[in-house]
């Protein structure tokens, strides 16, 4: 485990961004003309004295492993940016302001990128959200309100399937289910809930030890292990517990932060866990193994990081704080085999064993090379054949 800062700060009233894996503009209809999926970075700026509230998206560079210098495009919004979700397509998103929610679109024209506004009707002019999330499959969005209130929406038809105005004293986070049945919801006062989305109801409350508060809560992504991991404050400490959804159990936590958590966050492929400090500290999980396996010591110096987003391509984190803005930090960790390595390797295998082939082809005279047999002599022997007449009777 190494410690490493951040690999590139944008400075400024940042507080909020994520990625967005986009696939660009089909222009003329056919699939086969459609560009690969780009990794972009969309941050929300907050209004100064030297400019307006902003939207801007950066290019992502795998190999430098950061954003780029400038945004490719930006837009001025009507209220300060608190929070993103982006559709799993990549192609749209909503941002949660002080004015209400507004969702967006990409769009690139004359190979300039584009962000353009849709209609939100439902949630255009509701209060500050505090959590917001889409389901894997894209057909869920929920979000939740300073003011407790909880909203789940049918996507994209945005038709409300719930409309709960008490669900919580105040959201402080919320994350919904692989396979897009169950939100988890958590309260400043500590409490966390359970949902059953379709249905729309409340499934059950987690419990909690006296003195403890459930405060950030993530479900596992891999796919095979059905977990939510919650981190729990208690005094001064902070864990990090897991429950079981198949009966709500709790049945474990483990102590990896060592101090109360801002933040929990988990990569598109369920094997990591971040985890972000309310002093700017951030570690990363091997969930697996549920220990540490990077640590960024004083990423958001002194202050608390409000978001860490894995980057969908890269072992890279994109993190926020209100003083030191957006930052990326390349993880210390084993890096994943890309497709063409994949390819690769295959290839070299079979290579390898047409040479292992040939070699004891021509080695192994005992085994491979038959002696010929001669052939056999033709007999000296003559067969007479008689050839009887059709007609055997008598003359």
């Amino acid at each position: 485990m190494e410690y490493e800062k951040g690999t590139r700060v944008f400075e400024g009233p940042v507080k909020c961004a994520t990625w967005i894996r986009w696939s660009g503009k089909r222009n003329d209809g056919n699939p086969q003309n459609l560009p690969q999926k780009q990794t972009l970075a969309v941050q929300g700026r907050w209004k100064s004295s030297t400019c307006a509230a902003l939207i801007e998206i950066f290019s992502f560079d795998s190999l430098t492993l950061s954003l780029s210098s400038s945004p490719l495009a930006k837009l001025e919004i009507d209220g300060n940016p608190l929070t993103f979700a982006v559709h799993p397509s990549g192609d749209e998103f909503i941002c949660a302001t002080t004015n209400g929610c507004r969702l967006f679109e990409l769009n690139e024209e004359d190979s300039k990128l584009n962000i353009l506004v849709k209609d939100l009707s439902n949630i255009h002019d509701v209060s500050s959200q505090k959590c917001m999330a889409f389901s894997t499959d894209g057909s869920r969005f929920a979000t939740g309100g300073e003011d407790g209130h909880l909203r789940i929406l049918k996507w994209p038809s945005q038709n409300v399937l719930l409309d709960e105005s008490r669900a919580h004293k105040s959201f402080r986070d919320m994350d919904i289910s692989l396979d897009s049945v169950f939100l988890a919801t958590t309260s400043i006062d500590g409490s966390a809930k359970i949902w059953k989305i379709d249905e729309g109801v409340p499934l059950t409350s987690l419990t909690r030890n006296t003195g403890e508060k459930i405060e950030c809560c993530r479900f596992s992504r891999d796919g095979t292990k059905p977990f939510l991991f919650c981190t729990v404050q208690k005094g001064n400490t902070g864990i990090t517990t897991v429950w079981d959804i198949s009966t709500w159990n709790r049945i474990g936590y483990k102590r990896l932060l060592q101090k109360p958590a801002s933040v929990l966050s988990t990569s598109l492929d369920g094997k990591y866990l971040a985890l972000g400090s309310n002093d700017g500290d951030m570690c990363i999980v091997d969930v697996k193994k549920m220990t540490i396996c990077h640590w960024s010591k004083k990423l958001h110096l002194g202050t608390s990081i409000s978001s860490i987003e894995f980057c969908p391509t890269e072992r890279v984190t994109l993190s926020t704080s209100g003083q030191w803005g957006a930052c990326t930090t390349a993880l210390n960790v084993p890096a994943d085999w890309k497709e063409w390595q994949i390819y690769l390797l295959l290839f070299g295998l079979f290579v390898a064993s047409l040479a292992v082939f040939y070699v004891l082809y021509e080695i192994s005279d005992s085994f491979w090379n038959f002696p010929v047999q001669p052939p056999k002599p033709s007999s000296s022997r003559t067969y007479l054949r008689t050839e009887m007449p059709d007609d055997q009777s008598a003359w």
